[in-house]
């Protein structure tokens, strides 16, 4: 038998440019689910609890708001970009 074990983009998440890669994925991507499951493997890669702290929610409410079931509110999504020391910014889709 071969042994597997559970794949978490956590792990792979080491420098500011593989964060920023991982992101522009989800975001081309364009599903919230994956968005919010995206940013919660990156709060984890830098450490869940601070990322929450620096938010300002509490680390359950991170958990529960950054999961592919969750649906963060605009403002938390801010807050935990900018707690990554991330910024939102816009782009025109590519068209053809």
């Amino acid at each position: 038998m071969v042994a597997v074990t559970k794949f978490d983009a956590a792990d792979y998440l080491a420098t500011p440019e593989d964060i920023v890669a991982y992101l522009e994925a989800a975001f081309e991507d364009g599903d919230p689910a994956l968005i919010a499951a995206a940013l919660g493997d990156v709060a984890r890669a830098k450490g869940m609890t601070e990322i929450a702290r620096n938010a300002g929610v509490t680390r359950d409410a991170l958990y529960k708001s950054l999961t592919e079931h969750g649906d963060p509110r605009l403002s938390t999504f801010l807050g935990v970009m900018k707690a990554m020391g991330l910024r939102l910014s816009a782009a025109p889709m590519r068209t053809g």
